[in-house]
Order: C-alpha cells, then sequence, then structure tokens
C-alpha cells in the first residue's frame, strides 16, 4: 500500500478527483486530497491574505498531521505551484511526484510570471479585488453533463496564490521519480516549455497525450492508471 496526495487546480477543490480516488483505493491506496484554502468547501476561508504559502502549508500539514511516507505526490495545472512547494519542504517523505498538465515553478517567480512568458495560453477572465473568477468548463475541455456539473462546484480562485513568487531550496528535485505528462489539447505554452525542460534535463519521465486538460474528470481510468505508473518498485 502506498500514500497518495492529489493536489488539485486553480478554481476546483479536492472534490475533483471523485472518479480518481476509487480507482486508486481498490488497489488498497490510501489517496488524500485537500482542498486548498478559499476554494471548493474551503471558499468561505478566502481572504486577500490567502497566498501561494497558505496552499503550500496546506498540503505540508496534511501530509504532516496524515503521517504521509513514500508518498506518491501528484499536482495538476495551479497545484504544480504549491504540491512543488510542499515537496521542497518534505521531499524525505514523498517517493515519486507526478505532475498532470501542471506548473514546476522556479525559484523566485510566480505563477502569472511564468504564463506571461507565453503568448499561446488561454487567457484569465478579468480579476477584481481578491479574486480570479473560474473560468469556464469548456477551457478544461469538458463538455455535456460534467460541464454542468463542473461549473456547479468551480469557485474563484484567491488572486495572491498566483501572484506570490515562489521560494525553493531544490529539495524536491531529489525526488528519484518525476513523471510529467502534457494534455496537448490544452493551450498553454508554459507547459509545453516544463515538458520541454524535463525531458533536457534528464530523469524525467515525459509523455504528451491528445487528451483535456481536466483528464481527471473526462479520463479518470487513464489519470488512475498514470498515477499508478509512478508508484516505487
Amino acid at each position: 500500500m502506498s500514500d497518495i496526495v492529489l493536489v488539485h487546480d486553480a478554481f476546483h477543490g479536492g472534490w475533483c478527483w471523485r472518479r480518481v480516488v476509487p480507482l486508486l483505493a481498490a488497489r488498497g491506496h490510501r489517496v488524500l486530497c485537500p482542498t486548498l484554502t478559499g476554494l471548493g468547501e474551503r471558499r468561505h476561508l478566502l481572504t486577500p491574505e490567502t497566498t501561494l504559502d497558505t496552499h503550500i502549508d496546506d498540503i505540508a500539514n496534511s501530509m504532516l498531521f496524515e503521517e504521509i511516507q513514500g508518498a506518491v505526490l501528484v499536482c495538476h495545472s495551479y497545484g504544480g505551484m504549491p504540491a512543488t512547494g510542499a515537496a521542497d519542504r518534505l521531499s524525505e517523505r514523498i517517493a515519486a511526484m507526478v505532475w498532470l498538465d501542471a506548473y514546476v515553478p522556479e525559484d523566485g517567480l510566480s505563477a502569472l510570471d511564468l504564463r506571461d512568458r507565453h503568448s499561446n495560453t488561454i487567457p484569465l477572465p478579468p480579476h477584481e479585488g481578491a479574486v480570479i473568477a473560474p473560468l469556464p468548463a469548456s477551457a478544461f475541455g469538458v463538455t455535456g453533463d460534467d460541464a454542468a456539473w463542473l461549473e456547479a462546484l468551480l469557485t474563484p480562485q484567491p488572486l495572491a496564490s498566483v501572484t506570490q513568487p515562489i521560494r525553493l531550496s531544490g529539495a524536491w528535485r531529489a525526488i528519484p521519480i518525476r513523471h510529467y505528462h502534457r494534455a496537448t489539447r490544452y493551450s498553454a505554452g508554459y507547459f509545453d516549455a516544463m515538458a520541454d525542460a524535463a525531458e533536457e534535463d534528464g530523469g524525467w519521465l515525459v509523455a504528451r497525450r491528445d487528451m483535456a486538460h481536466d483528464m481527471m474528470v473526462t479520463e479518470p481510468e487513464w489519470t488512475a492508471a498514470a498515477i499508478l505508473a509512478a508508484l516505487p518498485g
């Protein structure tokens, strides 16, 4: 049995892994899906002071208090920022990381800094005050009944979570198993660049697949298989 920690995207919550969790649990694994502060069922906690550091603390504290060891840490999209930040603090507790169309952050840069390097991206909605309004489900490649489900549950993203630069020591790079999966239907030049950089770096498994960005909704079986493929041993 392994501990598997699933970290969601901007606007989402731990609920978005609902179709994946039973597939992992059926194989005997313990699965943790923390919802980041200010999102999902924790939306009432959103304040102007909800930052990237808040979200890093969310993940790190979940792992500490659930006594997670030898974990597979999985992150989707924006979730790559706080997940990598938490991995930098707790690398000794993590055996593998999986980035699903996710940010691989750089020390001193924010998510918006990384995003703004590339023009071929889906634009963010205009933001007012402390939040960014959710993108429509179609932006994540979700349609039909699934789109209605998603749009009923998506919540605004704390602005400071994407504007605060991350601080990294580089300890996360010692995690022995690192997989990057690029969902090529999603227009995001920054994710293309991150997949390319991982390939050039060596020591990563990098794969590109013609699929929607919210693969945990549209392709839960594939998503579970990709996570299981990162299990040590």
